[in-house]
């Protein structure tokens, strides 16, 4: 394709993307939601919304999520936030936002990650307490974590349930699974998947022994997803057997099981990666994938971009001794991308509906179904190269919606000490 033709259908992309966009008003929850009031007939049906983000340290990513939370929650209807967390961790989350239980710091902390523990999502998590105050108990809306990583509150459970019930089983969970409580995916690959057979004993001889247990039923089995992340390994010559893969569809079983309540209606935390519908070429399959395969149009993958600013992560490589996230600044992504075709349709801040593009010139269908570049940053960046960094995409494949924010900085990290404690 000649120059001048690629700057035609460029031209044309921008045009339709600046006339269908909706512009924000705001990022910030508890502003008016008048620029929202669309996405009620593009969410018409739609049990799950994905929010996804294209880093996990970007302030404005956590604000317009808590924004779009709110108004999930309060004008459809909305029951419940899945979160790319700890579901080891979560349920102090959960105790916490239903009834007020402990502390809000104290219980974000627990989750594990340092992505989470800002003042960003701990608004959240106040918005939630909040709201929920005096409310029936069906009206609640819950916090789940969906991610079986992380899983040192189910071995400290465990830990305290078997010295009561089975002190003979607390030395076999201390030195064969204790490793589980900080031990991250694929960090133990093991053909032999020792480390799995003991998490199954486990949960094996909890089940049998104590069905009145469920809450240590449940933990025995988060024991056993995380003992087979820890194992896997992250190369295979069949995408779909690597650590990524197996994580993605332990979460998206996760929220497939909280959808067989008949009223639910989720609200899905992750990462675009996670929250896309399709892997690019061949890839490991996300947890969106799974989600539109079970549940069809009921789910919405809206994936979240920025155009400039910055983010945190740590720098090196993932697990990496002493790694802390920083700063990192990055400028814009370069005019042929998808972050520069949403900069270009002028409207700022922005929401744009995929769906709905049948009456779409045939320009503009072609460049959502074709290879695109976006950008997609993780807990870990490489040194300086990030800036260089581009991901291949296929738009349509992967989202049914895209929100746009112009400027990104990052996310304001809560002190290492909890905070004094606050009125619930």
């Amino acid at each position: 394709m000649g120059a001048k033709r690629e700057g035609a259908v460029s031209g044309e992309v921008t045009s339709w993307l600046a006339k269908n966009a909706v512009p924000l008003s705001g990022l910030v929850a508890g502003v008016p939601s008048d620029d929202l009031q669309p996405l009620k007939d593009v969410l018409s049906g739609v049990r799950v919304v994905g929010l996804g983000e294209a880093t996990h340290g970007t302030r404005e990513f956590f604000q317009l999520k808590h924004r779009l939370l709110e108004f999930l929650v309060t004008e459809l209807g909305f029951s419940v936030l899945a979160m790319e967390a700890s579901a080891s961790a979560a349920p102090a989350v959960d105790a916490y936002v239903r009834h007020g239980v402990g502390e809000a710091e104290t219980a974000l902390s627990g989750l594990g990650f340092w992505t989470w523990r800002t003042y960003e999502v701990l608004a959240v998590i106040e918005w939630m307490r909040a709201y929920n105050r005096g409310r029936p108990e069906a009206e609640k809306v819950r916090f789940v974590g969906i991610d079986p990583q992380r899983c040192g509150a189910s071995i400290a459970v465990l830990d305290t349930f078997l010295s009561e019930r089975a002190p003979d089983r607390v030395v076999g969970l201390r030195a064969a699974l204790g490793v589980l409580a900080h031990a991250y995916p694929g960090q133990h690959p093991d053909p032999q998947r020792r480390l799995v057979h003991d998490a199954e004993d486990l949960a094996a001889f909890v089940h049998d022994q104590f069905p009145e247990a469920p809450e240590a039923v449940r933990h025995a089995r988060i024991l056993v997803r995380a003992a087979d992340l820890v194992t896997r390994s992250r190369l295979h010559d069949d995408a779909q057997q690597t650590v990524y893969a197996a994580r993605d569809r332990y979460m998206a079983d996760a929220v497939h099981k909280l959808l067989t309540v008949p009223s639910a209606k989720i609200v899905l935390w992750a990462h675009n990666g996670h929250i896309a519908k399709n892997p690019y070429d061949n890839g490991p399959l996300p947890l969106g994938h799974h989600l539109r395969e079970w549940h069809q149009d009921a789910y919405y993958a809206l994936g979240l971009l920025f155009g400039r600013g910055s983010f945190r992560a740590c720098r090196g490589r993932p697990g990496a001794r002493a790694r802390r996230p920083v700063d990192n600044r990055i400028g814009m992504a370069g005019s042929t991308t998808v972050e520069g075709h949403l900069a270009a349709a002028g409207r700022g801040d922005l929401v744009i509906d995929l769906r709905s593009v049948d009456t779409a010139p045939s320009t503009v269908k072609q460049w959502l179904h074709g290879r695109s570049a976006t950008r997609s940053f993780g807990a870990y960046v490489p040194h300086w190269t990030y800036r260089l960094h581009r991901s291949p995409t296929v738009v349509a494949q992967e989202y049914d919606g895209l929100a746009y924010v112009a400027a990104s900085t990052s996310s304001r990290p809560l002190p290492p000490a909890a905070a004094s404690p606050r009125h619930r």
